[in-house]
């Protein structure tokens, strides 16, 4: 056990995929997630959900999360909920982007379809499709220059800030390279040309479901970009040899003054992930700062 007391704790969840039908499997491991960071966690400061909250973003849908959030919240002591959007939350591009857009703020509570907010003196910042699009998310411009503005006054090497997005950037985290072809940023060299300025970032990610065991599920930036992180599924996994999986796994995330430690945990088994265990050294961008696997 580490003498050490982290300085932030919070811990990182994507596609859920939640259903109108509180027996379905993926509603309830969504609540075993829950309370296993309710178990695990209780010094934790926000939980960042990357997407896809709901199989078909209805407002049925959206109303299992509510309830699911309100039963969690009544049992054990969560930190409050943040979230980025996902394809499945935008119905999978066959809905009125307003509509889509509206029901994901008004269950959510988020501001707006990208947004940022400081968490203990620590910067996260959420990305946002601006199209309802079947499976890929498109940044404007302007959202871009938004980012590039945000992480010019608040990313330091040394206080990294914590970036979401829902889709990955191609060949970078399990899921997204040629052959697997589950990337989907429309601006995928755009948003690269903003993160190749600023090395204090932490990227998270989802809509893979890749699982956490597999080649990939980190990515060091190969000195050019910051790391980045596939957050794999709670609903259900898929692995290397693109088969389904079932199972549910998220991050455990701490922040300590020199470091920052990522924790692959699988939720359904309530176990630590070997595979899916990582250290940040902290300056962000330095040899110290390379993603090393380890133990912990």
């Amino acid at each position: 056990m580490d003498a050490e007391q982290p300085l932030l704790e919070f811990q990182v969840l994507t596609d859920t995929h939640l259903t109108g039908d509180s027996a379905h499997p993926y509603n309830r491991n969504f609540a075993g997630a829950l309370a296993d960071i309710a178990a695990n966690a209780p010094n934790s400061r926000a939980i960042i959900h990357v997407g896809d909250v709901t199989d078909h973003g209805t407002a049925e849908e959206y109303d299992e999360l509510k309830r699911i959030l309100l039963e969690s919240a009544a049992s054990g002591t969560l930190p409050q909920m943040r979230f980025a959007t996902g394809n499945h939350d935008m119905a999978l591009g066959k809905g009125a982007w307003e509509t889509l857009i509206g029901l994901f703020l008004s269950s959510t509570g988020m501001p707006a379809a990208y947004s940022d907010c400081w968490i203990d003196g620590y910067p996260f910042i959420f990305l946002g499709t601006e199209q309802a699009l079947e499976l890929n998310c498109a940044l404007s411009k302007r959202q871009l220059r938004w980012l590039d503005r945000k992480l010019t006054e608040r990313a330091s090497p040394s206080r990294p800030s914590f970036l979401f997005l829902h889709q990955p950037l191609k060949n970078t985290v399990a899921g997204s390279y040629d052959d697997q072809a589950w990337h989907g940023v429309e601006e995928d060299e755009e948003l690269r040309e903003v993160l190749s300025r600023h090395p204090g970032v932490i990227l998270f990610t989802g809509h893979t479901h890749w699982e956490l065991e597999s080649r990939n599920c980190a990515y060091d930036g190969c000195g050019r970009l910051p790391a980045m992180f596939n957050a794999a599924s709670v609903a259900y996994l898929w692995t290397d040899e693109q088969e389904h999986k079932d199972g549910s796994q998220g991050y455990y995330v701490e922040v300590y003054k020199e470091r920052v430690r990522i924790k692959g945990r699988d939720f359904r088994s309530k176990r630590w992930i070997p595979q899916a265990q990582f250290e940040l050294g902290l300056p962000l961008g330095s040899k110290e700062g390379t993603v090393w696997r380890k133990s912990f």
